[in-house]
């Protein structure tokens, strides 16, 4: 008799251990499709940064395209006394499509922090060129009050960007220094003041003959300084300042460690 009564107690445990493992099987597969569907997001995730790059290459292609035609139209072109406002959106506008776009696009947001910044860095070195102003106003062809201050703040911004880029590749860790964003810094500085100056000399032009004015800044090839290069620099100064913080803040994480670990 008290076998009889075991036998149910036996089937019924065995029949409830086969429906936990058909439980834990539907459990194991649904964790398994799962990480599949996680490795190919992030697949198609890897997969969607070249085609950023390939993006904006041909988004800075275009936009020089638009300039030039523009400005061989005389857009940019306003008549003496009148605010330069054409040259003022030519700056304004594609720095506000550029922080539009870190602000939407998750993926351009990663593909500015992620860039090399010892090449962001490198690239300001062009600004040398900047001398270029200062020989235009000794053939008096660009007013001395724009020259010196736009020509002097490049040529010291080009002039120093090898040595920033040097620091970068002895120490890396220089990318999360208080003097690498101070650089930064006064090198949009520079461009802001460079901008202001000529937008004031332009304003204050009487169109007198034989005056010196900021006019040829209006024309093809000058033009190509404040409606392109001028916003582009300005981008690569923002990018090594959000690559800087994110230096800064993988710095703290590192001192914070070894503190936590040991109050631990």
């Amino acid at each position: 008799m008290r076998d009889d009564k075991q036998h149910p107690d036996a089937d019924a445990r065995h029949r409830i251990g086969k429906v936990q493992a058909v439980i834990d099987a539907g459990r194991r597969t649904d964790e398994h499709v799962g990480r599949v569907a996680d490795s190919s997001r992030g697949a198609r995730q890897i997969s969607r940064f070249p085609n950023v790059k390939a993006a904006v290459a041909v988004v800075l292609a275009l936009w020089l395209v638009v300039v030039v035609l523009l400005g061989a139209g005389g857009t940019f072109v306003v008549p003496p006394g009148t605010p330069p406002y054409p040259i003022a959106i030519g700056v304004t506008a594609p720095l506000i499509v550029f922080l539009v776009a870190l602000w939407v696009s998750a993926a351009f947001r990663r593909f500015v922090i992620d860039g090399d910044v010892l090449l962001v860095t490198a690239l300001q070195g062009w600004r040398w060129a900047g001398f270029s102003f200062v020989g235009l106003y000794s053939y008096g062809v660009l007013p001395g009050l724009f020259a010196w201050p736009a020509g002097l703040g490049d040529m010291a911004i080009g002039l120093t960007a090898p040595w920033i880029a040097l620091a970068l590749v002895r120490r890396p860790s220089f990318a999360a220094s208080r003097r690498f964003v101070i650089w930064n810094l006064l090198g949009i500085l520079d461009l802001v003041v460079a901008v202001g100056v000529a937008a004031l000399v332009q304003t204050q032009a009487t169109g007198a003959v034989g005056e010196v004015t900021v006019a040829p800044m209006a024309r093809l090839p000058l033009l190509l300084v404040p409606a392109y290069l001028v916003p582009l620099f300005i981008m690569l100064h923002l990018t090594a300042l959000l690559q800087a913080r994110r230096a800064a803040l993988t710095e703290r994480g590192r001192e914070a460690g070894p503190i936590t670990s040991r109050s631990a």
